[in-house]
């Protein structure tokens, strides 16, 4: 009898443990991996959860049993996974991840040959109906274990996006979240003249100060206060699993990811007149702006890493950026990055001779925004109907690149439904006027959750 495996997304595989996700399913994913995409050789890794190591053993028990070699990097960030699987030449990898959620979670991001994604729409429904049947065939030949060493060769690829020589020293409160970006810190430590102030530093599945995702408010205050304590130049914080970093400036503010990828375009631009950077939908004025400014090519696309990484191979972009603190990088196979970014503003802050608040005050002051608001709501789709009814008819134009986009001369909206919950995600923004982008914020919510 098939069993239907409620841990599969649209992107990747996350699920509540152990009523969703355990051991047993994990080897069925790893079976259902291999016989989808028949790899030589798969990299495997795990993120800092208590649960992720049984969980990718049990994976690895799967690749090795249908005949596949497993090249294991032990515990790491999402992103060492996709480097090691291009830097080895791998036919594919996974990590074991489930990045800022609840720590009773867990789940997987998967890749093939050249650190692909595999989403919906590109295999991963394929591998969850094989899980789900359970019926796989015995292999002559086992796979075989092995380890993957790419610290060093990572940190080069790493610090290969700047000019060592171009940074000034400064001082940098780094708050890993007790998640997996500590020992990599600990390794660019020594190539960089930055004085590293380190807080929840050490890896603890516990998540003893709550779960690494700074995107909670409340997850923000103690990197706030050692900027304060310290008179920081800069703070940087990550998720869980590392693939997105989030900044704070020198007075201890908070940067939305969305000024971030305007600066990022920027930095690209300045080394590559012309190139292409592709964005998301959510917010769009200040990245298309700076674009458009420094002679490049702003490309909107669909909000999800899998959507962003096809769009860029497609147009050969250097960049891409979301709101969401996501950034996408050419030279990093494509995929997303939460160390290359923070390496980039650096060096822009730099070059630049200005601190990060003076390099994003001029964007947030032209195109203020609100920030991405949640709501839960019974019907999104009849909502998102009424209320391009209601905006529809004077807006200057109207889009569903992603969910519902509605422009007009001084303020824009979008409102896009989750891919999983009952929930509408709102983002607004205007042309330089603070009080009319809350106006119109409050104004969509209050129909929003009428």
């Amino acid at each position: 009898m098939t069993q239907e495996l409620t841990c599969f997304t649209a992107y990747d595989i996350r699920g509540r443990i152990p009523d969703q996700l355990d051991e047993g399913i994990a080897y069925r994913i790893g079976r259902a991996y291999a016989e989808f995409l028949t790899p030589n050789d798969v990299v495997v890794g795990y993120d800092i959860r208590l649960t992720s190591q049984d969980l990718c053993n049990a994976l690895s028990r799967g690749l090795t049993d249908s005949g596949v070699n497993v090249i294991t990097i032990g515990q790491c960030g999402t992103e060492e996974v996709y480097f090691g699987t291009s830097h080895l030449n791998a036919d594919g990898g996974i990590i074991v991840t489930a990045s800022h959620n609840p720590k009773d979670y867990n789940g997987m991001k998967l890749v093939r040959e050249n650190s692909k994604p595999i989403s919906g729409d590109s295999g991963l429904n394929i591998i969850k109906q094989l899980a789900e049947k359970n019926e796989f065939e015995e292999t002559l030949k086992k796979g075989e274990v092995s380890a993957g060493c790419i610290r060093a060769a990572y940190v080069d690829h790493l610090l290969s996006f700047i000019n060592i020589e171009s940074i000034k020293p400064m001082k940098i409160i780094c708050n890993a979240g007790n998640g997996a970006a500590g020992p990599t810190i600990d390794s660019l430590e020594s190539r960089l003249p930055f004085e590293f102030i380190k807080i929840q530093h050490n890896a603890d599945g516990n998540f003893p100060n709550g779960v690494p995702n700074p995107l909670i408010a409340e997850n923000r205050s103690s990197t706030i206060e050692a900027i304060s304590d310290h008179n920081a130049d800069l703070g940087i914080a990550w998720d869980g699993d590392f693939d997105r970093c989030f900044f704070f400036d020198e007075q201890g503010r908070f940067i939305e990811g969305y000024y971030i990828v305007g600066l990022l375009a920027q930095s690209f631009l300045e080394a590559h007149p012309g190139a292409k950077v592709i964005h998301d939908p959510r917010l769009t004025w200040n990245t298309i702006e700076i674009v458009e400014r420094m002679g490049g090519n702003a490309i909107c696309c669909k909000t999800g890493h899998a959507f962003i990484k096809e769009r860029m191979r497609i147009e050969d972009a250097l960049y891409g950026g979301e709101m969401s603190a996501h950034h996408y990088f050419k030279e990093f196979f494509y995929c997303d990055s939460g160390m290359v970014p923070w390496l980039l503003i650096t060096e822009l802050m730099s070059i630049q001779d200005k601190t990060l608040g003076e390099l994003v005050s001029a964007c947030m002051a032209s195109y203020p925004a609100s920030g991405e608001i949640n709501s839960k709501i019974k019907d999104p789709l009849a909502l998102l109907q009424a209320i391009e009814e209601q905006y529809s008819k004077d807006a200057e134009s109207v889009d569903y690149i992603d969910g519902l986009s509605v422009n007009f001369s001084e303020w824009r909206f979008n409102l896009r439904m989750s891919n999983t919950e009952p929930v509408v995600r709102l983002n607004v923004e205007s042309k330089g006027n603070q009080l009319l982008m809350e106006e119109k914020t409050k104004e969509l919510l209050n129909l929003i959750r009428a």
